[in-house]
């Protein structure tokens, strides 16, 4: 009874974050969108490099050169009904599928110039998008068939998009300062932030069954009901934030690039920040990795890191199981 008792004190004192780090092998990769694959590793977007990046839980790094030369590969990487990874190719105006063995397969947007952003599986078993420029939700069917739907509000500039509890389809318009809400059906509903300039950004299901969403000039972390009632809670530090995932202990966490931090709120709306390892980090996006931890992307090109940062309850219950 003792030895557990001093274990656990032991891990609760413990206040340093542990940050692992793996340098990607091409440089100035500028990694960009991260997930979870279904071959366990995770796989993340290299704009500058015009890579699929996949790295091992143990930190080795395989990369798969895109065919379409300067494509961009951005905003989105999911996998898809099929077992493939999708991703978004925000200069190409395409969408692209990577085979876990490496084969890429690339469909053109029918609109020109879309700049598609986030991609999600939805619950048709069809690939969802958002384009920033084209002001549409597209739809793509695993055999390569698109469809179109614009949005209510001209110029939305749409960027983040998730499946809700509701299995309906939310996403964020940066520029029109909204939260969209989209039927299976191509029913549109819009839910307004009550800052005008807060850039609504990247936005993800909560372990709550809300929508979370980060403001990159808000400085604000926002979460809005299945029925489109919206709080707003303000990060410790003023700064851009980008991307936002639900974690395994109950926690959302958020990246802040410019400031090379990662935050945790918490449903009730408590915040925490942690600083990255380097300075120069600049966090970009974030995803759940196979062993629980919080995996993300350095986007500079001094850090052209992908990095985990290991949550702290984790480090309590091995230390109780331990003792």
């Amino acid at each position: 009874m003792l030895r557990v008792l001093v274990c656990l004190l032991f891990a609760v004192a413990a206040p340093a974050q542990t940050f692992r780090e793996y340098s990607i092998p091409t440089s100035s990769a500028v990694p960009e969108a991260i997930t979870l694959g279904p071959d366990g590793n995770v796989w993340f977007l290299e704009k500058q490099a015009n890579k699929i990046g996949r790295i091992t839980p143990s930190g080795t790094i395989t990369e798969f050169t895109i065919p379409t030369a300067n494509a961009q590969p951005f905003g989105g990487i999911v996998t898809g009904p099929d077992g493939a990874l999708w991703f978004t190719e925000d200069n190409a105006n395409k969408i692209g599928r990577i085979t876990i063995s490496g084969t890429v397969t690339e469909f053109t947007i029918p609109t020109t110039n879309s700049i598609p952003n986030g991609i999600v599986t939805g619950p048709d078993g069809n690939l969802w998008f958002t384009e920033f420029n084209g002001n549409k939700i597209g739809k793509l069917t695993p055999s390569g068939a698109f469809t179109e739907f614009p949005i209510p509000t001209s110029a939305g500039g749409l960027v983040g998009l998730t499946v809700g509890p509701d299995s309906f389809l939310w996403f964020t318009e940066y520029d029109a300062a909204k939260v969209g809400r989209l039927t299976l059906g191509g029913s549109f509903t819009e839910f307004p932030v009550p800052n005008s300039n807060s850039s609504p950004n990247q936005i993800t299901t909560g372990p709550d069954g809300n929508l979370w969403f980060t403001e990159d000039s808000g400085s604000k972390i926002g979460r809005i009901t299945t029925s489109g009632s919206l709080t707003e809670f303000p990060v410790p530090t003023a700064g851009a934030l980008r991307d936002i995932v639900a974690g395994p202990d109950g926690n959302l966490y958020y990246t802040k690039p410019l400031d090379a931090k990662i935050g945790r709120i918490t449903t009730s709306g408590e915040v925490t920040e942690f600083d990255t390892p380097s300075a120069s980090a600049f966090p970009t996006f974030l995803t759940v990795g196979p062993d629980g931890n919080i995996w993300f992307s350095e986007g500079s090109n001094t850090a052209n890191k992908i990095a985990v940062l290991v949550l702290q309850n984790r480090l309590r219950r091995r230390a109780v199981r331990s003792a």
